[in-house]
């Protein structure tokens, strides 16, 4: 069964990705108005109700945003580890505690046809996570908000077809912007976000192991990024290590304020 995958929106001001594979839909994160996701969801003829759940990755608002709202509105079962619900309870209000299900991190678990697979990863959250997402026949990853590349994580990702993948900033552009000293430090910081640079290095080591045959750049700052530098500084790296983008792997955009292509996932080896 082949994964259909969108990102409804993603950056710093809000995030939200939606997966169908046969009879399951899920969405990661819900750090938008309930509004704009049951919008975005309509486009593809999805409503809320057909949704069976939204894993979250960490607590942060841009990541949270919406998950209440949609939680009491639509019975939606949310997905997260104990510290991350504990953070996020108080931003969230009520929520029936029925429908929260906590996972540990590391462990796989099943949702219908799915299997998920969440990794912890380095950033100033109470405990985030990645994760890898599996149906009998096609894999994706999703890893935003990353200070640094956790090998066990790298490892997993090396065994998808479509990998999501933060590329955050421009160090330049950072480090000339108008942030202050402190912001600027903590997303420049082992917990803060991945740059572009960083990115095409990771996206090099994805695709030398053989599987990953798409990339999406995500999480783009509005303040310290482009979308084309962005795209050509990863395709700059990976080339030059001999990748060839375009045959090799294809990279493509996701963005924060609209919705990107569909993509359908499946393993052709």
């Amino acid at each position: 069964m082949p994964i259909d995958f969108c990102s409804l929106a993603s950056g710093s001001s809000g995030n939200c990705q939606f997966i169908s594979s046969g009879g399951t839909k899920l969405l990661v994160d819900a750090g938008l108005s309930g509004k704009y996701i049951k919008m975005a969801l309509e486009k593809f003829d999805v409503s809320l109700l057909d949704i069976d759940g939204v894993l979250v990755t960490h607590e942060h608002s841009d990541h949270i945003q919406g998950v209440g709202v949609l939680q009491r509105k639509y019975g939606l079962k949310i997905y997260t580890n104990e510290k991350t619900f504990k953070a996020m309870q108080p931003k969230i209000g009520d929520v029936d505690l029925n429908k929260i299900i906590l996972f540990d991190n590391y462990k796989p678990f099943e949702i219908k046809d799915l299997w998920i697979e969440p990794y912890s990863i380095s950033h100033d959250a109470s405990d985030p996570v990645a994760y890898c997402i599996r149906s009998n026949d096609a894999q994706m990853g999703i890893a935003t908000d990353l200070g640094q590349m956790d090998m066990i994580l790298l490892q997993a990702l090396k065994q998808m077809d479509l990998v999501m993948l933060e590329s955050n900033h421009s160090v330049e552009m950072l480090t000339a912007g108008k942030y202050p000293y402190y912001l600027k430090r903590r997303i420049l910081s082992e917990v803060g976000h991945l740059s572009n640079d960083t990115c095409g290095t990771m996206v090099t080591e994805l695709v030398r192991a053989g599987f990953v045959k798409s990339v999406l750049l995500g999480h783009l700052s509005k303040e310290n990024n482009l979308p084309d530098l962005a795209f050509e500084t990863v395709k700059s790296i990976a080339e030059e290590a001999g990748i060839r983008v375009g045959q090799d792997v294809a990279i493509d955009m996701t963005y924060r304020d609209r919705i990107s292509s569909l993509y359908r996932i499946r393993r052709t080896l």
